[in-house]
């Protein structure tokens, strides 16, 4: 599998805190799927993890809250038949996890008035409008 997942910026997940877990696959394989092991499950201990800032950590915690099991964080991939496949696909699903669960909380919207010069040309427009239906009533011909 190809080098570091980098979750955002120049933090990446590390290899010695991840955990794997293999299991047989459901889905179609023929005689290969009654033997191999290509459903992986990756699993990640948030809670005791020394390679995110103390700030990133505290904001996975929050928003993942419920996903976890005890701080750990679990992401299973049964997709491919190949067990490497399902492994890059689960490294790539919790890198973008927790580059989601970690980013900056989005900027607080400020609502902003409406001019009064667009609501009176909006009304002027709308008794224009009502005038022209109104002209169009045949009861005096």
């Amino acid at each position: 599998m190809p080098g570091p997942y980098v979750i955002r910026g120049s933090v990446a997940l590390p290899e010695g805190e991840l955990s794997w877990r293999f299991s047989r696959s459901s889905g179609p394989g023929g005689q290969h799927v009654n033997t191999s092991d290509s459903r992986v499950e990756l699993l990640f201990d948030l809670a005791a993890t020394k390679a995110l800032p103390e700030v990133w950590k505290e904001r996975a915690l929050e928003r993942l809250a419920g996903r976890l099991v005890g701080g750990v964080v679990t992401v299973r991939a049964s997709e491919h038949r190949s067990q490497l496949r399902n492994r890059e696909m689960a490294l790539v699903r919790l890198a973008s996890l927790l580059a989601e669960a970690t980013s900056p909380p989005p900027k607080q919207r400020r609502p902003t008035k409406i001019p009064r010069g667009i609501n009176e040309r909006r009304l002027r427009e709308k008794k224009a409008r009502a005038e022209t239906k109104r002209g169009r009533t045949g009861r005096d011909w």
